[in-house]
């Protein structure tokens, strides 16, 4: 008897803390690939979410992580997946995982971080309205103008054969990734206001960039710039290492790419991308309810430079940039 009484009150405390689990939301996190950059953006995420009281650590959140490795059809199957395991939300990092989810649902709110905004996207509708499911945080290309014109603030080539400084920048670039094309085009009518020539080529996968890079340093480029590029992201070392071989400076706008070793950049503070999407998200969790949410714009950006390649390559920051750490 005494042990039919435990077996029936194991079950109602069983049933009762089942019942009470299919109350916490569920979030969908999908990385396109594996990069310590945009890495940061996913821990600012979480640290905004349980802050604002939702964590796995306190039962108050259930995540499923999926990282696709830089495999685009892994990374449909991941989006796919979660749909079908009817998450709350999808929290998407960076770009590619942004428009795979768009793709494959226009109900399940998004939370873009790590992003361009829509247009450079490709995402608008034909009035440029973003999707209506898309919400976190964004960033377009003005910011690259600040960026790209550090580099002849700080480094001076050679005189040339006629007397002349003539700046050389290189850059790669992925031509299938709208916004890295698109940035590119921002770059040469930039290039040509502040009379530097510009040598870019393009690169089809992270196989390629090794040998790219190599192109572009035999063209006796005098430094290379790090665009918004999810390629460039996830093949920074190898860029980093070659450019660095050859004594050629790297430039970026993205403030997480100087923590791994270029010298400077203005640009948005990637673990704070990530974080402010993850508030935005913890708003929607807290109201169950996307009324008054919209994606945004990045917030906060820094001019900050890395001591140990501003000390290699011998030049010197003004106050108004922050090292790096």
């Amino acid at each position: 008897m005494k042990t039919s009484i435990k077996l029936l009150l194991g079950l109602v405390i069983f049933s009762s803390c089942h019942t009470s689990n299919t109350n916490i939301p569920t979030i969908g996190f999908a990385d396109a690939f594996e990069d310590n950059t945009i890495a940061q953006a996913k821990q600012g995420f979480f640290d905004a979410l349980k802050k604002n009281g939702y964590s796995e650590d306190s039962n108050t959140l259930k995540v499923i992580y999926r990282n696709a490795q830089g495999d685009i059809p892994k990374l449909t199957l991941s989006i796919k997946y979660f749909i079908s395991e009817k998450v709350n939300l999808m929290a998407t990092n960076p770009s590619l995982s942004t428009i795979a989810a768009l793709q494959n649902t226009k109900d399940i709110p998004v939370f873009m971080m790590v992003s361009p905004t829509p247009q450079l996207m490709n995402v608008v509708d034909k009035q440029g309205n973003a999707p209506a499911n898309l919400f976190g945080v964004s960033e377009d290309l003005g910011y690259i103008d600040t960026s790209f014109s550090l580099i002849p603030r700080f480094i001076k080539p050679p005189l040339n054969m006629a007397g002349l400084w003539i700046l050389k920048v290189g850059m790669i670039y992925n031509q299938s990734e709208p916004q890295s094309a698109e940035a590119l085009q921002h770059i040469q009518q930039l290039a040509a206001k502040l009379h530097i020539e510009l040598v870019s080529l393009p690169v089809n996968n992270t196989a390629d960039v090794q040998l790219v890079t190599q192109a572009l340093l035999a063209k006796h480029i005098d430094a290379f710039f790090a665009n918004p590029d999810n390629t460039v992201f996830s093949s920074f070392e190898t860029i980093l290492k070659a450019c660095n071989d050859a004594n050629v400076p790297v430039f970026t706008s993205e403030a997480g790419l100087v923590s791994r070793g270029a010298v400077a950049a203005y640009g948005a503070d990637i673990y704070q991308w990530g974080y402010q999407a993850g508030e935005q998200a913890a708003l929607f969790l807290k109201n169950k309810s996307t009324e008054g949410l919209h994606w945004e714009m990045v917030k906060l950006r820094k001019r900050v430079y890395n001591a140990v390649a501003a000390k290699k390559f011998n030049i010197t920051f003004p106050t108004n940039f922050e090292a790096i750490k």
